[in-house]
């Protein structure tokens, strides 16, 4: 994996942008689900698909979902539906996005959801 991955908690890590190619890396570190936070294309053509990553992270036996969050501009709907997908899919779990700021910014702002 070409990318710096930062464990938040036993079950939850952050990436910057990862490619379809890294996915054999992320499951063999022994990750079972991803988690798409990056809209397509947002930085340009040149950016990888998310259709593209999840297909070889379904391939490689790993749960995947795609939850598109424009950067700054986090809804509480992006939290609670981050939150759903933390209770529900298969852990540890990696989530990336441009830098994994947006996927800190989720998680951090999904756990203060469950611990009012």
């Amino acid at each position: 994996m070409s990318q710096t991955v930062r464990m938040l908690t036993d079950s939850f890590a952050v990436a910057p942008q990862l490619t379809a190619e890294d996915m054999p890396a992320v499951a063999a570190a022994g990750f079972k689900s991803v988690i798409i936070n990056r809209p397509d294309y947002e930085a340009g053509p040149d950016q990888p698909a998310a259709a593209q990553v999840m297909a070889v992270a379904q391939i490689e036996g790993m749960a995947v979902s795609y939850l598109p969050v424009v950067s700054g501009a986090i809804t509480q709907e992006d939290v609670v539906a981050f939150a759903e997908l933390l209770k529900t899919m298969p852990k540890p779990i990696l989530a990336y996005c441009r830098s994994g700021g947006r996927c800190t910014q989720l998680f951090q702002a999904a756990s203060a959801l469950d611990e009012l």
